[in-house]
């Protein structure tokens, strides 16, 4: 087996493993790279048929080319999907432009966290990597988050020898991490091998790509000249930036992510 098929199978073992002990569950997706690859290994966990809710968190400042991919392909897969906003914050002025730790806290977490609360999921799928960001790399497969989704990275549930804790107290859900232990390069050699189609805000134009792709208002493009799937993985193998530089920096620091996680960010 070839690294591609073990980590696709690891994937797909956890996510029919999370099924099978939290039937009322959902999955977040950002219309990233890494989210539509665990939707697509979701659709092949279940035959094409994704048996639970797809959650997007639109907080109104997302790219055109986000919303156009992500209504045509929920279309074309069949997707239940469900669309959550924060339109009370939005009403009281919160918006990236005045302080970012608060608009991602109120038009990200608080969004999810209403939706949650509404539809009683036990259990949410997300398509988070350790390799992207320093303090994802203290998650674990299942993650608990207690009843005010608050994520207590200092007492985590260990996980030895792919044996897994999946059950949790009435009053918490789970957190499902089937990517945690991808890398960039092989969600992008996956992608390949699948063709997995992807937004074209990955694909460079004038010299310059998103690596990460999040609210238009906290990212930028790197230089790049890599049109295709096959030039991002050249690409990937040549350099030394950072996959999230392109996101804005005063809520990327080490102590920002954490205090956002902890209050049940993504």
């Amino acid at each position: 087996m070839d690294h591609l098929a073990e980590l696709e199978n690891n994937s797909i073992y956890i996510i029919r493993e999370a099924y099978s002990q939290f039937r009322n569950s959902a999955m977040l997706w950002s219309i990233g790279k890494d989210s539509t690859t665990l939707l697509w290994l979701a659709r092949k966990a279940f035959f094409g048929h994704i048996p639970f809710p797809i959650i997007h968190i639109d907080t109104g400042y997302k790219f055109p080319e986000i919303y156009d991919f992500r209504n045509r392909f929920a279309g074309e897969w069949g997707l239940e999907l469900l669309i959550a906003g924060n339109d009370d914050a939005v009403k009281r002025g919160v918006s990236p432009q005045k302080e970012k730790l608060n608009c991602c806290t109120e038009l990200k977490t608080n969004a999810l966290k209403r939706i949650m609360n509404e539809r009683k999921f036990a259990a949410l799928y997300l398509g988070i990597r350790r390799d992207e960001h320093g303090i994802r790399a203290k998650e674990r497969f299942f993650s608990p988050r207690d009843e005010d989704f608050e994520w207590d990275y200092k007492n985590q549930p260990p996980e030895f020898w792919e044996q897994y804790t999946t059950r949790a107290k009435e009053e918490t859900h789970i957190r499902v991490h089937p990517l945690l232990s991808w890398r960039e390069i092989d969600i992008w050699e996956y992608i390949k091998r699948e063709t997995i189609p992807m937004v074209s805000l990955y694909f460079a134009k004038n010299g310059a790509r998103y690596r990460s792709i999040g609210c238009h208002t906290c990212c930028t493009t790197v230089p790049s000249n890599a049109g295709t799937v096959d030039a991002i993985i050249a690409e990937l193998k040549n350099t030394n930036v950072a996959e999230r530089s392109g996101r804005a920096q005063d809520k990327e620091s080490d102590y920002i992510m954490q205090k956002l996680r902890s209050l049940g960010y993504m």
